[in-house]
């Protein structure tokens, strides 16, 4: 029997409290927009949780903070592609990871994916009890009253730290005589050296072995001292790929035309209608479940002209590279391809869904600046 609702009228900390009370065993389902979280009990205790955010992939987990490297993280993806086995299970019988820093690591990533539950402001939510979880399941032990404790601290905290920097798109830069009152610590230089390239929050947290809290933390209590400041805004999300024209103000008017494009195969232009809804209507769940589907047809059409075991190569020299205009997550893409990795090898390490990391190698590719 599943228990379902929503976070506007039960929030994180009451779910949480009545799953540990109840000593429930199963699966806590949580979606928004295009994000769904899975946490999992047993005997009222949180022992795991799965993700649809790349970012928050074990991989990438295990990448941010320096467990492992790209290298051992495609070789393991290769092997996982093969074999069908977990990923943590396979680092183990590598011999790269011991049993104890699986754990640790799993750990960590649930406690990240749960603190973020805390700040979301809408949300769906279902549980489904089941007798057991899967026998090949590694478990992890985390009291929910920890939890909680935290995730409201950390949220509470994050409103303080957002006064000052407000959002993950904020772009960060040295402000002028900062030297003088700064004492040089590793971390400090590393975020100088980050913000001499005016990076984005969610670059500087992509480049530093530290969770997304302690970043917001650290950068605001620069901008506190005066050393750094906001210099600006990415876009909330990618430019569209193609030119829309004026829509009108019923947002399920734009789902009737993004069905259409969806219909004709101009799959680009369904998703940026779909992109724009969202930004109107976040927890629309129409524009939702299409954009999925949309998301499927993308990358297909895509995998029609790019073989998954492609090899992708930089054609062009540094120099002309240096003068392209080019976004930051086009960047990261960029940076990975190496001319030895294939297309699959390259999305694995990616902490971006698959849709949006084929869009940019497309566009390079398009572009003339890759090449097979």
């Amino acid at each position: 029997m599943a228990i379902n609702g929503s976070l506007s009228t039960m929030n994180v900390s009451d779910l949480l409290q009545f799953l540990a009370v109840g000593r429930k065993t199963g699966i806590l389902k949580l979606s928004h927009t295009k994000v769904a979280k899975g946490i999992y009990f047993e005997n009222g205790v949180i022992v795991g949780s799965s993700t649809n955010d790349p970012a928050e992939y074990l991989g990438q987990v295990l990448i941010h903070y320096g467990k492992i490297d790209e290298s051992q993280l495609q070789a393991a993806m290769e092997e996982q592609r093969n074999e069908g086995e977990r990923l943590g299970q396979i680092l183990i019988s590598q011999g790269v990871l011991s049993v104890e820093e699986v754990k640790k690591i799993l750990e960590i990533r649930t406690l990240e994916i749960i603190y973020d539950l805390f700040i979301w402001k809408e949300g769906h939510f279902e549980f489904y009890v089941e007798d057991t979880l899967p026998s090949d399941f590694t478990r992890i032990h985390v009291e929910v009253t920890r939890v909680i404790m935290d995730g409201v601290y950390r949220a509470d905290e994050l409103k303080r730290y957002q006064t000052l920097i407000p959002s993950d798109r904020s772009i960060m830069e040295l402000a002028a005589g900062w030297t003088s009152s700064l004492t040089h610590g590793k971390e400090t230089r590393q975020l100088l050296y980050f913000l001499e390239k005016r990076m984005s929050v969610r670059e500087i947290y992509y480049n530093m072995p530290c969770s997304r809290f302690e970043v917001y933390g650290q950068l605001y209590e620069l901008v506190k001292k005066g050393v750094a400041h906001v210099a600006g805004e990415l876009p909330e999300i990618p430019e569209p790929v193609n030119e829309i024209p004026d829509l009108p103000e019923d947002v399920s008017h734009w789902l009737l035309m993004a069905r259409e494009e969806l219909n004709g195969n101009d799959t680009e232009r369904a998703l940026s209608i779909l992109h724009t809804a969202l930004r109107r209507e976040p927890k629309n769940s129409a524009a939702q479940v299409l954009l999925a589907d949309a998301e499927k047809k993308y990358i297909e059409q895509v995998y029609k002209t790019i073989e998954p075991a492609g090899v992708p190569r930089i054609v062009i020299s540094l120099e002309e590279l240096s003068q392209l205009e080019i976004e930051p997550q086009e960047g990261f893409v960029l940076s990975r391809i190496n001319g030895e990795w294939d297309i699959q090898s390259i999305l694995s390490i990616c902490p971006f869904r698959e849709a949006d990391s084929l869009r940019m190698i497309k566009k390079l590719c398009d572009r003339g600046v890759i090449g097979f």
